[in-house]
């Protein structure tokens, strides 16, 4: 599942410099919605940057969301490269054998905690023993997947927050073998994709999925219980304190099914307070996962 929270179209960050701070080959498996953005950033940092996806057919529609996203950022001017030039930086692959020789690899397939293992040893084994490995998990333990590799000192959680190009922000996250080497080249490799570093030590939901999604479920409960509507809940909480966007809005970005998988995981981690509301539960078995859906707490439809 995506990386959350989501941050709020319109919030662009395209000023990404190209100078030397992040390897000059990056590897990202993974091209859905946050791996893309994700190679978006490093392409626009000056990097070569190779995905890998699983299917010629993913493949194909992971080159077409990078693609858009170089074209868009062209488009707003502020690059010295063209748009030719960015994607020629650009490669697309179905074989894991294509990260050889990258100097950083950022794993971003669904936020399944066998399926991320099983993809970070098969990326590891293509590794030269100086690469940097990272995660892009939202809410998983990072110590717990650093455990099934050979180089565990090597590896660190980059949460970066969807849409990656509007983002401002990206979680490095340690785990109890990251070495502070490697913390020092995240906050680095950050910087040079013009976001700001937050730097959290390994626990479950790191610093912003727990708030988020905490606060998320609060409002959820409160829509259950009637308290208030949902337009009237975000609306609170908009002009009340100021935030960008209301948390049951928010919710509708992400998704529900996104939601309820990372609340189920901290529940099970850190308690009953991030149980799951019944509303939740029977919203996603409906389908009404919000935007991506068309229908969650508000129509998206139009």
């Amino acid at each position: 599942m995506p990386a959350e929270p989501e941050v709020i179209p319109g919030q662009e960050n395209d000023k990404m410099s190209t100078h030397a701070g992040v390897p000059s080959r990056v590897g990202v498996l993974g091209g859905g919605r946050m791996g893309a953005g994700i190679a978006h950033g490093f392409v626009l940092a000056g990097a070569t940057v190779v995905v890998v996806e699983r299917d010629e057919t993913s493949a194909g529609a992971a080159r077409e969301r990078v693609e858009s996203s170089l074209a868009k950022s062209v488009e707003r001017g502020g690059f010295d490269a063209d748009l030719d030039e960015l994607n020629a930086r650009l490669f697309v692959s179905t074989d894991y054998g294509s990260f050889a020789g990258c100097g950083l690899v950022v794993e971003a397939v669904p936020e399944d905690m066998e399926l991320k293992i099983a993809a970070l040893t098969s990326v590891e084994a293509q590794l030269d023993d100086s690469a940097w490995l990272a995660s892009n998990t939202s809410s998983l333990s990072v110590t717990v997947l650093a455990r099934v590799l050979r180089r565990p000192d090597r590896f660190c959680g980059l949460h970066f927050f969807n849409p990656v190009p509007a983002s401002l922000l990206v979680e490095v996250v340690l785990a109890k073998s990251t070495s502070a080497e490697l913390a020092g080249r995240a906050r680095q490799w950050v910087e040079a994709l013009g976001k700001t570093p937050v730097v959290v030590n390994d626990a479950p939901g790191f610093a912003s999925s727990r708030l988020g999604v905490v606060i998320a479920l609060e409002a959820i409960r409160m829509v259950e219980e009637g308290v208030a509507s949902a337009e009237d809940i975000d609306a609170a909480m908009v002009l009340g304190y100021k935030f960008p966007v209301g948390p049951l809005r928010l919710t509708d970005i992400v998704g529900l099914d996104v939601r309820l998988g990372i609340a189920e995981y901290l529940h099970s981690t850190l308690g009953e307070r991030f149980a799951p509301p019944q509303l939740m539960r029977t919203m996603v078995a409906r389908g009404e996962l919000g935007r991506k859906s068309g229908r969650g707490f508000y129509d998206w439809n139009n």
